[in-house]
């Protein structure tokens, strides 16, 4: 799985071969090394693969085999490939989670710590500003739970950073799209938060109807109301 040899094997194919892969880490780089040689390379989602097929025996080329028969009868669970743009996007908003989740469970070491030495909570409104940071310099915590806390911070202001320069890659590569522009209309909804709903749809023409869309991002929510049959005579709500 090195690129040259790849891109040997793209060489022995035929123009109008076409591939299929299962989705693993870097199957979109091996779909893009492989396209220029062949009709089309398909990515098959493994999960929906395997609910379909179940095979006795489980071989590289036994799971080959199922795919390529599956693709011809035309029962293929495929995943949609996104353009480069929109793959640039899903990483940097997958980086971005990366470094918030990891700023947060940061946050919550320093609280435990504080906690185990019943170090009552912060009179201000956040810990790790100035006046937080400032009071917590205070607290009377052993000197290598001190350490640790001050280990913490210096994380964390190095995580800001990068979040900051995360934000601003994701600014530049998003700003410019007339969706990303009409969802920061509405209240509530950040550019991380258009951004990262931008990338997730990709090319929105994908999505056959709106409650297939709604139904991509999760459950669909909906309100039955029940009237009893006195209010339906008299017409009442």
């Amino acid at each position: 799985m090195t690129r040259m040899a790849l891109e040997g094997f793209g060489k022995s194919l035929q123009p109008i071969d076409e591939v299929v892969i299962e989705a693993t880490g870097n199957c979109m780089a091996v779909s893009r090394v492989l396209s220029p040689f062949v009709k089309r390379v398909v990515i098959a989602n493994p999960l929906q693969v395997k609910a379909i097929a179940h095979a006795h025996v489980k071989t590289d080329k036994v799971d080959a085999g199922t795919l390529a028969s599956l693709y011809a009868a035309g029962y293929l669970p495929e995943i949609w490939t996104p353009d480069a743009a929109t793959e640039r996007l899903r990483r940097l908003i997958a980086r971005r989670y990366q470094v918030v989740r990891h700023r947060t469970r940061i946050k919550n070491e320093v609280h435990a710590i504080l906690h185990a030495h019943l170090i009552p909570q912060c009179p201000h409104a956040d810990l790790f500003n100035g006046r937080g940071r400032d009071w917590l310099a205070h607290q009377p915590v052993p000197d290598d739970e001190r350490d640790a806390i001050e280990r913490h911070v210096r994380e964390l202001d190095r995580l800001a950073d990068d979040l900051t320069i995360l934000d601003r890659e994701i600014a530049t590569n998003s700003l410019d799209d007339g969706s990303v522009r009409r969802l920061l209309t509405i209240t509530g909804v950040n550019l991380a938060v258009a951004a990262g709903l931008m990338a997730a749809i990709g090319d929105i023409t994908r999505f056959k109807s709106p409650q297939k869309l709604v139904s991509y991002f999760g459950p669909n929510p909906r309100v039955h109301r029940c009237r009893s049959s006195r209010t339906d005579q008299q017409g009442r709500t």
